[in-house]
This record gives structure tokens, sequence and C-alpha cells, in this order.
């Protein structure tokens, strides 16, 4: 079933000032500087997935896990109050395509997958706190692996 997201939103943070949604401004593309079959590429999602004893994800948690590329869907586990988490506890690749992106690195279609790939719990209400805190640092881990590309899967 569809989650109508504004008004859970507001429900969720009724006690909150209102939210103020943000508007992204334009992103210049930056091409591929070479083929994908030849890039290393970077799995990441906002499914509030957790490997093994990794802490839970809570509330405006700005967190983030690194998952091996290795891991097993028995070895993973959902954490996030914004949706439905049922079909990705039982599948996390709904969410969290890990056992596809290694396919597509053994057939080829991407040079490498990196290691570790990366989660983090999307319903997080501060737009300041993914601009300053989140996504810097994930950034500054995908430059020093050298990673040519990221799929983002959003939950």
């Amino acid at each position: 079933m569809p989650i109508d997201y504004i008004p859970r939103t507001r429900e969720l943070y009724s006690d909150y000032a209102p939210y103020r949604w943000v508007v992204n401004e334009t992103v210049p593309w930056t091409p591929l500087r070479k083929p994908l079959s030849q890039c290393k590429v970077a799995l990441m999602s906002s499914g509030g997935i957790v490997y093994r004893d990794q802490p839970r994800f809570h509330r405006e948690d700005a967190s983030y896990r690194r998952i091996p590329k290795d891991a097993r869907p028995e070895d993973l586990d959902v954490w996030h109050f914004g949706y439905p988490t049922g079909d990705a506890k039982k599948d996390p690749n709904c969410v969290f395509p890990l056992e596809r992106m290694r396919e597509f690195e053994r057939e080829g279609v991407i040079g490498e997958l990196c290691d570790p790939a990366f989660s983090f719990m999307g319903g997080i209400y501060s737009s300041r706190k993914v601009r300053e805190e989140l996504a810097p640092q994930i950034a500054d881990e995908l430059k020093r692996a050298h990673v040519d590309a990221f799929y983002l899967v959003p939950a």
C-alpha cells in the first residue's frame, strides 16, 4: 500500500515547527569519464539497513552504516520508522540490492563494487544534518575509495 508522505511527515513531526520542504537547486550533470563496465560503483540506501550487531537507527539519526559487500541477506536487518519495513525484512534487496550489484560485478556490467556499501535512515527531518553531517562524511569515504559512481536506492 503506498504511503502518502506529506501527511505522514506532518503527523510524525506534529510537535515540531512546520516542515519546510527543501527545494534543491539545479545540480550540474557530471558524465562518467569511462564506461560503467570499468567503473568502481558504490551501493547506497536510505532504507535503514544494518549489518549483524550494528546499532539500530533512531529518529533524526544522521549516521550511516558500512555494510560489507559480501554480507548475506540473513546478516542484514532493517531499522527505519518512516516506511513499512516488512518486505525489506523479508528481502533486503528491495531497498538494498546488494545481491544484484554483486551480480553486475560478476557479469562485468560494472567494473567493481565498492566495499563497503552504505546505508542510512532516510527519515531525517533536518536537511541541515543531511547537508552538513551525513552527506560530507559519505562523500569523503567515496573519494578515499576512488569511487567513480554511486547507486542511491531510496526507501
